[in-house]
Formats: structure tokens, sequence, C-alpha cells
């Protein structure tokens, strides 16, 4: 007589990978930025938004900043050791692997937050970082700053 062994099914909610918790609420509303449906589907268009006005008008905001979603989403792991893109363990990599889709923000940008001791610091070597981060904004640049500040205050 010979068995038979059958797989055995197992049920999931759902197949797609589940991200790591973000440390902390950008507010009680949405949590994150933008609504967490529409940034699951739309983060890279507001992250291009965001590249835009940084490096053609000057103007940098935290709502939409990558610097800021690492800074909440890639948060030190218990032993306090923090993920680099390249691990599964990643925030970003954990839904950009999975849909096989590549990350090239990290070949410029660091893929850890800044407050831990695994990022480096502009050395007074790096010419080409000192001169945008000193630059001259425009007229426009600093009106558009200005009424970005006042309105945040009100």
């Amino acid at each position: 007589m010979v068995a038979l062994a059958l797989p055995t099914v197992v049920q999931a909610d759902s197949l797609a990978p589940e991200p790591p918790k973000a440390k902390k609420k950008y507010n009680e509303e949405t949590i994150c930025v933008e609504p967490v449906a529409e940034m699951r589907k739309d983060h890279m268009s507001y992250i291009m938004h965001q590249r835009d006005d940084t490096l053609r008008k000057g103007i940098r905001t935290k709502q939409h900043s990558l610097k800021e979603c690492i800074d909440c989403h890639n948060a030190p792991a218990e032993d306090g050791k923090v993920a680099s893109a390249s691990e599964s363990e990643h925030f970003c990599s954990t839904c950009h692997t999975y849909v096989a889709v590549q990350i090239d923000c990290f070949s410029c940008h660091s893929d850890k937050p800044e407050n831990t001791q695994y990022r480096h610091k502009i050395s007074a070597n790096d010419n080409y970082h000192i001169n945008v981060a000193t630059q001259s904004l425009s007229s426009e640049t600093l009106e558009v700053l200005s009424n970005n500040t006042t309105e945040g205050q009100q």
C-alpha cells in the first residue's frame, strides 16, 4: 500500500509582505504623512515631487522628504542594529523586493536614520555637498519658504 502525502495548505490573510511598523505617527488621523493606503500606492510620486522642489527650487520641507521617511520607518532593531537597504529587514526593501523593484535612492542618500551611529558626516573635503548646502536661494524660493513657514504657524 502506498500512502500519498498531500501538501498542507497554509491559509494566510494576505501574501503581501508586512513592512515593519513606523516608530512614530505623523498625526493621529492619517498616521503617516498621507493616509497609509495612499502612501503604499503613491509614495514615489511624493518623493519625486519633493526631490524636484528641493533640487530645482531649493525648497526643503519635512512632510515628504526621504530623510524623514527613513528617520521614522527604518528604526533600529532591539539589538540597536539598523538595517541597510540591501537587507530584507529594511522598511523599503520589505515591499520593493517582493515586487522586484530596484531601489536607487540609496546610491546617493543614506538608508539609515540620522540619529544613529551608522551615518557618516560630510567631511571638510566634500566640496560638492558643502556648495549645495550653502548655495544662495532665489527671491522666489525665499518667498515660497516664508509662505510655508507662515502657514505652518497659523
